[in-house]
């Protein structure tokens, strides 16, 4: 085991708490029975006997955005290099006029449809695993208003309902299809306690309807929708808007793809640019004293990336992404369709994310600083004869035990199943010990790969303890140097953090 030199870090740190500090990943998500039960009501409403087909062609219509994306890049960037200094609107195209600016998707009754009864799901899974990363790194963050910019029919104000049950009172939502904010209220009018919506088409209409005063928004969310406009002009112009009208955090997310990686990658890259030169700008000028400066402005990521500067895998060919298992409901198993093969019961949704705050990045300590681990063969040399008594049970005192009943995969969806309780205490949901903002988690990109006793890891982290400069390191841990460690590398996945020091040594005989 691993004993701290800091009573201080010892009281915060044991191998346990690291384990469940570094938890970010969630496994295999069953989708609320409440927008299960949503979703069916909905779909019985509609009676399309064409679901299928159409489900099938919102599918393609995903392939041409994503396909017209990829050529506008390359177009653009031929253009750019044969004449820097052309403009990059001549180079647009495949426009369709809208209240968002230039996308290349329009959401009338029959793709509104398919989306509920297809996307919704996956959509939804992927912000309940961002929205509870927030929660987690954010203990004391509550929003109380919220913007979800690009709502479509609710799949973040489902996840944000139960990621905060109680806490959002006010909700604007700006979302061009008027099917499709017909179908999001259509799918919560039998929620109880609903916060208070107001719909927008646009925000240039959000912002004419509402008083200065009242525009800025604890939560800002963005999901799923900066990848249906193809002119980068645009998305910068948007995301700067959505900015600012956030107050404390703005949370972006894209489908995991190395075209929504790079929006994510882009859109992160401007956001901490732009928050750098407002704060050089103010010092300069000198319009007020340091400690106000630090408290208006700058901008930090909560995560993924565990510090503030360029992103180590910028300029590679991997692309960072994350993964959510979810549970097929019944609607995505009946209309979706596989190449040939069975249907799966389960379906992963990958993703790309990044949650910006405003201020500056706390000087949290490492959570590995002072620690100092013992090798396995100090370990064992530890031991007392009394570990390897084995304590027998009596059968009667099992008798009374419950075995395990595994639950029929056909019965799945079923409303008897599950209960319909909110969660009502948020303390509940609370980790015990939650990992700081400070420059010391790293974070584990792609699947860790375990072979014998060690562990390869592919691991972002910050480089110093301003958390302004990182890497992209492969790590192998191994069991005889470090066994702490290696068996919490055994028990991580893809997404999970992973805690560094600056002073971590281990233990000699």
């Amino acid at each position: 085991m691993a004993s701290l030199i800091s009573e201080t870090s010892q009281k915060i740190f044991t191998s346990e708490t690291l384990r469940a500090a570094a938890k970010q990943s969630e496994r295999c998500l069953v989708v609320p029975v409440r927008l299960r039960r949503a979703i069916k009501k909905y779909l019985r409403e509609q009676e399309d006997p064409y679901m299928r087909r159409k489900v099938l062609r919102l599918s393609q219509s995903f392939s041409d955005i994503k396909d017209v994306n990829l050529q506008l890049v390359a177009e653009t960037s031929k253009e750019l290099v044969a004449d820097p200094l052309k403009s990059m609107e001549q180079s647009q195209r495949w426009k369709i006029k809208s209240a968002y600016g230039d996308i290349g998707l329009t959401y009338r009754d029959d793709e509104t449809v398919a989306y509920v009864a297809s996307r919704m799901p996956s959509v939804y899974s992927a912000c309940y695993r961002v929205l509870s990363e927030v929660r987690r790194r954010l203990p004391g963050f509550s929003p109380t208003k919220v913007l979800d910019f690009g709502a479509g029919t609710g799949s973040a104000f489902w996840a944000m309902r139960e990621v905060w049950p109680k806490s959002v009172e006010k909700l604007n939502i700006v979302e061009p299809s008027q099917s499709m904010q017909r179908a999001g209220r259509s799918l919560v009018q039998d929620l109880k306690n609903l916060p208070l919506i107001h719909g927008y088409t646009s925000l240039q209409a959000l912002t004419k309807e509402v008083q200065k005063s009242e525009r800025q928004h604890d939560l800002v969310i963005a999901s799923y929708v900066l990848g249906e406009i193809p002119s980068l002009k645009d998305r910068i112009t948007i995301v700067r808007q959505l900015w600012n009208l956030t107050q404390d955090v703005l949370v972006l997310v894209e489908p995991g793809t190395p075209h929504g990686s790079n929006i994510i990658s882009q859109m992160r890259s401007h956001i901490l640019w732009m928050e750098k030169r407002k704060f050089r700008k103010a010092k300069v000028n000198k319009e007020d004293s340091k400690d106000l400066i630090d408290l208006r402005s700058g901008a930090f990521i909560v995560a993924p990336c565990p510090h503030d500067g360029r992103c180590p895998l910028e300029k590679s060919s991997k692309y960072c992404h994350f993964v959510q298992r979810l549970q097929r409901t019944t609607s995505q198993r009946a209309y979706k369709r596989s190449k040939g093969d069975p249907l799966r019961g389960f379906e992963d949704e990958k993703f790309s994310f990044i949650a910006f705050r405003r201020g500056q990045r706390p000087r949290d300590p490492w959570p590995l600083d002072g620690m100092k681990f013992e090798t396995l063969k100090e370990q064992r040399a530890k031991r007392n004869p009394e570990d390897f008594e084995i304590d027998y049970v009596d059968a009667e005192e099992t008798s009374d035990m419950i075995p395990y009943e595994e639950v029929d995969p056909s019965a799945y969806d079923s409303d008897v199943m599950e209960t319909d309780n909110i969660i009502d205490n948020d303390e509940d949901q609370e980790e015990t010990v939650n990992a700081n903002l400070g420059g010391g988690w790293g974070r584990i990109v792609f699947p860790p790969v375990r072979r014998g006793r060690q562990v390869h890891m592919n691991i972002c982290r910050s480089t110093n303890p301003d958390a302004s400069e990182g890497s992209f390191d492969h790590e192998v841990i191994t069991q005889t140097k470090n066994p702490t460690l290696h068996l919490q590398a055994r028990k991580s996945f893809w997404g999970d953090l992973w805690p560094s020091g600056r002073n971590v040594t281990t233990a000699t005989s």
